[in-house]
Parts: structure tokens; C-alpha cells; sequence
């Protein structure tokens, strides 16, 4: 981040049981199963779940057929909503399906190569982490992940389903220095509660830092003024759908940047790549990343915008924040020629076709290795063209 001065930036992240997430899970559960049978198939996928109550809809036009009840079940199994105990049950809730069909108006811009919305993406990275992504968020989603393996584990076993964690650093000159705070919330059972039944004991509260904080946060970003909040209610008991209604597509932050960088609007999960709110959205994250990769620039914003049933973006810039060696402009006219940005060639360059969507669905669909938009194949191709570039004007005192 290329700022001046100091300044504090949070992000969050929530674990895979968190109702939201199920509903993603579930909506890319769908189209994976679709993808797998049906490669072709159109996808717009959308899960609302409550207390005791999975509801599956959208428009779907395909030539296999999914088990979607049998299929829920599997999701919320696999997430460990598997005991009364946790407020929600795989094997007794009621899952009801009212897919549809795509609108033929739709589809009939989309079978020509067209975009299947309008709308506008956006893809960003910094070399602020290995991964090229923002810290806090890098941080946050290691901890909801590291919540969900100790349950599994059984290393906590009072630990439920949902969960969530929270981190604030704290950064001077756009360098991240310190952590602010920490917060990790997570569902538990009533064999951790003090006394009075309103909070955790002292003993939960330790066992849950040294499971879960201490082995992720590097202690060099940590002092004595860090502050490190669990379970700041007091308890957390009731959760998951019972205590908290869930739809697709209600975490697009946590999914993506944390709030460091802009958000084009769109959700992800459910839908298959000729939605443009998904496939360009990987795009641009994979431009974005091959830009720093190539040392092109220590920060980067890549924005992409689309006509509906129309194959060529309407709309692209490229925003170094100060970063680059070379001007934004000239990084531009690098993109398109290097990068094939129509919905068919962003499916053909990233595999699209493949059923790799449950695996994005919680934890963020960014930051992670196993995608193909997390590659850095093309920083070298970048380098070499940007190598004949105009340089970005130097703001330096020393020219």
C-alpha cells in the first residue's frame, strides 16, 4: 500500500462453517457437479439456508442431472454440522430445490462468445507477502483455517463449525510494522463455560491462543500493546444457521482483497465462467500478480468492465498506485497484447472448464496455490515486453 505516514488496516475472514460459506460451498458444490458431466453446462446457482432448512435456486441449463438433496447433505457433512449439538444437522434438515432454466434472452449473447453480464472486476496484488496478497487478510484467512483444522483434528474439540477471526496491522510508509489486534470467535460447546454460564474460562481462552494464534502469527509482528480479543461476548454457543440466516455471495470481501483494494460488485461461487463476475475477476487477479511477479511494480489494481453478450472488455486500466517502472498507460496496451480477455479466452487460459469452484468457496478464492490465475507463467513475458516500455516518471528528488 503507497501511502505516507501511519495508518491501520483490517481485514476478516470467516471459517467454512459460517452460514454464508455453507451456501457458497453448496452453490459450487452444484456446479462442480455439473462441470464434471457437463462442461459446457450454464450456471447461476444460489443457496439460502436457515434453521433446520437448505433452499437451492437459480437458473441451470445442462444435459446432466445432479442429486441435489443427496449433494447438500454431502456439503454440510463435510463442513461438521453433523450433531444437534452444533444447531444444524446434515442428516434431518429439509432441503428443498427450485433451480430453473437460463432466460433464452440470456443465452442467446452468450452462445456467440459474449459476456454473460455486464459489470465491472477487478483483480489487485502487492508484494507485501509471499503469496502476493495483503497481509491482514493473508493473516485473517490463515486463522479461520487453523480454527477449522484444530476442530477437525480434534486438538480443540469443543470447537463448532462457525467461526471467525479479525486482524488489524499496522503500517508506516505503506510497510506493514506491527499487529494492532487479533480477535478469533468461534462456535463452541458449554463444556468450556465458567461458572456463571455467560463466558469461557481462563483455560479455553489460553488453549485456544496457543491452538490457534500462536502458531500462525509471527511473533516479530506482535509486542506488548497488541491486543488479542477471544470470544469477546463472552460465549459463543449458538451458531451457525441456527443463529444466523445464510446466502450465497454475502462474503465478496472476505473472497477477495479485505477491503485493501476495490471491489467490482459481483459474487463468485455458483456461478460457471461465462459469468464474467467470476471469470474475469480471476483474470485480473492473475494480471495483477504477474505484474509484481515481474517486478513491474510493488502494488497493483487491475480493472476490467464488460457488456453483456459483447466478447472484448469495454473497459481496462491498470493502476501501479506510484509502483511501476513503467507508466500505467504503457502497461495497458502490454495487457491486451499478451492477454486474451474475452470470456472464451479467460476460460481457455485459466481452465475454467474444470470443477475446481467448491475448493475456492472458503478461505478466500485468492492467496492460494493449486489455481491456475495464482500462476505467475507470464511475469517473464511481461518483463520482456515492458523492458521496450516507456518508463513511469520519477518522482524523486535525486533527477
Amino acid at each position: 500500500m503507497n501511502f505516507k505516514g501511519k495508518r491501520f488496516v483490517s481485514s476478516e475472514s470467516v471459517t467454512e462453517g459460517h452460514p454464508d460459506k455453507v451456501c457458497d460451498q453448496i452453490s459450487d458444490a452444484v456446479l462442480d457437479a455439473i462441470l464434471k458431466d457437463d462442461k459446457m453446462g450454464r450456471v447461476a446457482c444460489e443457496t439460502f439456508i436457515t434453521r433446520g432448512m437448505v433452499v437451492v435456486g437459480g437458473e441451470i441449463t445442462t444435459k446432466t442431472y445432479v442429486d441435489v438433496d443427496s449433494l447438500v447433505r454431502q456439503v454440510v457433512k463435510d463442513i461438521g454440522y453433523t450433531h444437534a449439538k452444533y444447531g444444524f444437522n446434515y442428516e434431518t434438515c429439509a432441503v428443498i430445490n427450485v433451480i430453473g432454466r437460463q432466460s433464452p434472452d440470456i443465452a442467446q449473447g452468450v452462445d456467440t462468445g459474449g459476456a454473460g453480464d455486464q459489470g465491472l472486476m477487478v483483480g489487485y496484488a502487492s508484494d507485501e507477502t509471499p503469496e502476493l496478497m495483503p497481509l491482514p487478510l493473508q493473516l485473517a484467512q490463515r486463522l479461520s483455517m487453523r480454527l477449522a483444522e484444530v476442530r477437525k483434528k480434534n486438538i480443540l474439540p469443543y470447537l463448532g463449525p462457525d467461526g471467525k477471526s479479525q486482524v488489524t496491522v499496522e503500517y508506516h510508509d505503506g510497510k506493514p510494522v506491527r499487529i494492532e489486534n487479533i480477535v478469533v470467535s468461534s462456535q463452541h460447546t458449554e463444556e468450556i463455560l465458567d461458572k456463571s454460564g455467560h463466558q469461557i474460562t481462563e483455560k479455553s481462552r489460553r488453549e485456544i491462543i496457543e491452538a490457534v494464534i500462536t502458531p500462525i502469527i509471527d511473533k516479530r509482528l506482535m509486542d506488548k500493546n497488541t491486543k488479542i480479543y477471544i470470544n469477546p461476548t463472552g460465549k459463543f454457543v449458538v451458531g451457525g444457521p441456527q443463529s444466523d440466516a445464510g446466502v450465497t455471495g454475502r462474503k465478496i470481501i472476505v473472497d477477495t482483497y479485505g477491503g485493501v483494494a476495490p471491489h467490482g460488485g459481483g459474487a463468485f461461487s455458483g456461478k460457471d465462467p461465462t459469468k464474467v463476475d467470476r471469470s474475469a475477476a480471476y483474470m485480473a487477479r492473475y494480471i495483477a500478480k504477474n505484474i509484481v511477479a515481474a517486478k513491474l511494480a510493488r502494488e497493483c489494481t487491475v480493472q476490467l468492465a464488460y457488456a453483456i453478450g459483447v466478447a472484448e472488455p469495454v473497459g481496462l486500466y491498470v493502476d501501479t498506485h506510484g509502483t511501476g517502472l513503467v507508466a500505467d498507460e504503457s502497461l495497458v496496451k502490454i495487457v491486451r497484447s499478451l492477454f486474451k480477455l474475452t470470456p472464451k479466452g479467460i476460460i481457455e487460459t485459466l481452465k475454467l472448464r474444470a470443477p475446481v469452484f467448491r475448493k475456492t468457496a472458503a478461505y478466500g478464492h485468492f492467496g492460494r496455490a493449486g489455481f491456475a490465475w495464482e500462476k505467475t507463467d507470464m511475469a517473464a513475458a511481461l518483463a520482456k515486453k515492458a523492458g521496450a516500455a516507456p518508463k513511469a516518471e520519477c518522482d524523486c528528488c535525486c533527477c
